[in-house]
Parts: structure tokens; sequence; C-alpha cells
């Protein structure tokens, strides 16, 4: 007994994984300056070190409900639950948070802790989706007793990339979440990535393997969530699980009017940052869905050094790393006109333009100050490239992407003002 005990002890560790610290990201450039200050927006949030987000998960889990233990193991049934993180030590208050919070440097590194997880309810993937049981429903009360309490009617859901695990996914969540002044809801997705990178392989076939669980949580956010839009922030190789899911759910309800899915569904803002997907199999989910959210968004380096490395694995460029010679005639004609005429917007994020930026940075999207303003903005707004300060670019073909300029920090200051008025003009 004793044997089969230290024999569960190892296996657990392995799958678990060692837990790597998050710290707390740069201030976005939009809260250096004191001008814009999202946690001032609403007097009623907690004043707190402590953050919580919803999860759900398709790793199998370990330990009591109250704190639940996820490892690498793959599973078709959806686990869903809460997570609390903590910024700082113990004896940080919401005073020191918010201070490290709205400032340029910090003398040192913030740490991310996972505190609590907990389980609320598990979906069998063999039961419909309108049939809910009670503790399922407890867990869609809890997160629409958040939605309505927030000022952003918006669901976030944030989809991690590979080498990751529950912890890291749970500190990445919490500070998107912190940094929208805690105005907006987010359930981060765990899918089982086994959080090495010598098992990147481990992790293109479990993301592979995901893909109709996270279709289905989909289906099931957009049933019992009273969210207005459900967005969705995918990273790294995040993509290669939301980019055919989405397919597969336009595909699963091809015959279906597409006004009525559209409104059962409420997908709304769809982010890829750094996409670590096949480019042509991107462009091919992309033509399947690309009329079934409101907007699509890559962001991507044409430098990116981590992405360098996955299409030397794959053995074919990376959508958040293309290589335009891949394409023919015609999917390069398909790419320039929904571009232009499409509801997708191409960022082209490079050191080239984005000063102090490392010229094959891959997690811009929140390391780099101006890329997390635009983040920001664009989940909070629901705002356009040219609406938040971004400028256009036009290629030699006619395609359209859009970059930042060097005077961004103050185009986006003046962007925020104007998305402000037209908010209030709008309520």
């Amino acid at each position: 007994m004793a044997g089969r005990g230290c024999l569960l002890l190892v296996l657990l560790t392995f799958t678990v994984g060692c837990q790597p610290k998050v710290y707390l990201m740069p201030t976005p450039a939009a809260l250096q300056t004191g001008k814009h200050d999202p946690f001032a927006v609403n007097p009623d949030q907690d004043q707190t070190n402590r953050v919580i987000v919803a999860y759900a998960t398709n790793r199998k889990g370990v330990g009591s409900d109250d704190d639940r233990k996820y490892v690498t193991l793959f599973d078709r049934n959806l686990r869903l639950g809460a997570a609390q993180v903590r910024i700082g030590s113990e004896k940080d208050n919401w005073i020191d948070i918010y201070g490290l919070s709205t400032v340029n440097k910090r003398k040192g590194d913030i740490a991310l802790e996972l505190e609590v997880t907990k389980e609320l309810a598990e979906l069998d993937s063999d039961n419909p989706i309108d049939e809910l049981s009670p503790e399922a429903g407890l867990f869609f009360e809890k997160l629409n007793q958040a939605l309505d309490g927030t000022l952003d009617k918006d669901l976030i859901i944030y989809v991690h990339g590979a080498n990751n695990n529950f912890y890291r996914a749970s500190a990445q969540a919490a500070q998107l979440h912190h940094f929208t002044g805690r105005n907006s809801v987010v359930l981060f997705y765990s899918w089982p990535s086994a959080a090495s990178l010598l098992r990147y392989a481990v992790d293109v076939n479990n993301a592979r393997r995901t893909v109709p669980v996270f279709a289905r949580l989909l289906e099931i956010l957009g049933r019992y969530s009273t969210a207005r839009n459900i967005d969705i922030l995918a990273y790294s190789a995040g993509a290669q699980v939301l980019s055919p899911a989405l397919a597969l759910l336009r595909k699963n309800h091809a015959g279906e009017n597409l006004e009525e899915l559209k409104q059962q569904l409420r997908l709304g803002e769809i982010y890829f940052a750094a996409p670590d997907v096949d480019f042509r199999v991107f462009l091919e989910n992309l033509a399947t869905y690309i009329d079934l959210p409101n907007h699509v968004t890559l962001a991507l380096n044409p430098d990116d050094s981590v992405l360098k490395f996955a299409a030397r694995h794959h053995k074919v460029s990376r959508a958040g790393r293309p290589d335009p010679d891949e394409l023919n005639a015609e999917e390069t004609r398909w790419v320039i006109d929904a571009s232009r005429k499409m509801p997708l917007d191409i960022l082209w994020i490079t050191s080239e333009t984005i000063p102090d930026m490392s010229r094959g940075s891959h997690s811009f999207w929140y390391s780099h100050p101006w890329v997390s303003t635009d983040v920001l903005v664009l989940f909070l707004f629901q705002a356009r490239p040219a609406e938040r300060g971004l400028a256009e670019y036009e290629g030699e073909k006619g395609g359209r992407v859009w970059y930042f300029p060097e005077d961004y920090p103050e185009q986006s200051s003046r962007a925020i003002d104007r998305l402000k008025e037209k908010n209030k003009a709008i309520k």
C-alpha cells in the first residue's frame, strides 16, 4: 500500500509539473500617466490583492473539490470552477497593489500565487447540453451574478498556449482581469498542456483532442451565461484549440439560420495573439467561421523567435509568423479581400515600430505596455484599430495591416477619451 502511495505521489508530481512563477505584467501604457484609471471607474469593486477568475478545463482532476489539482491527462469531460489568485505577498494590501499597477517602473517583481481552486461542476461529454446538473446550474448562477455586478457585460475567455500548467493559466487570466480595472469577468480555459518544451508534441496532440470539448463549452456558455458577448483571447498554441473549434462549431450548425446562430452563441471579439497554428489551416478555418463572430484580430510578429522554432517542428509556417509564399494566388487574394472587406484585423507587431520590444518577442500582448493597452481597449470598448489609435498600412497587393505609430501613447490616450464619450452617448 505504501508503495502504491509513493507511486501515486510520483505520478502526480510528474503530471502536475513544476510551476514557475508568473509575475505581474508591466503596467499598460494607458495606466502609467494617471489620466486613465480603470480601477476608479467602479466604486463597488473589492479593494484587495486577491483576484477571482472562473475556469473551465478538460484536464483530469485530483484531490478534493475545495482544493483541486489538475494534471496533464486529457479528458472529454468539462470541469467548471473558480480560482483565487493573490497578487503580491500576504502583507501587500490594495493600496500597495494599486500603486504597483499604475507606475511605469517597479523596483522588483510581483509574484502571482494560486491560492484556492474550487471545482463546482463536472459536465459529462455524453450528456446533451440542454440537461444541466444542479452543480453546473450553481456555477452559472455565480458566473451570471459576477456579470451582473460588473461594468463590462462581456465574458472574456483566455486560452493559454503550450508549455503551460493550470497555475500559469490562472495567473495570466487573473492579471488580464486585474488590468481591466477588474471591470470584466474573465474565464480561463486550461487544456492539458504538459508544461514542458520537451513535450511539445504532447501539447499538439492534446490541443487537437481538445477541439470538440472547447467547441461544446462555447455552446454551453452561449446557452446558459447572460454575457452580452463572449470574447476570446487565444495565445500561441491556444490557437490550435480555438481556430479549429470555431470552424467545427460553424460546420455543426451549417444548415441553421446564421443570424439566429449568432444570437445564440454571441461571439464577440476573437483575438489571436502570436498564434501557433499552421498558417494555411488557420486561413481555412477562418474562411469557415468568419461570418460567426463580430470581429477577428490576428496579432503577429514576423520575427517571432518561438514560432520560428514551431515552424521547424511542423515544417510549415505559423499564423503568428506567416510565410506568404506558402499560399497560392487564390488564397493570397482571399487574405487581401478579408483584410479589407471582412471582419478581420491584422496587427503587425514589430520592434521596428514599437520601442523597447525585443525583436523576437512572442509574449508581446502582455509583456509590452503599448500592445497590452491595445488589447485592453479592444476588449473594453469593442473598438476597431483606427478607433484605438493604430495606423493603417496598405501592402503592394492591396492587403491592409495595422501598426503602432511612433506617437502611440498620445494617440491611444486621445482614442480612449473619444471612446469614453462615445459610450456615454450610447448610454
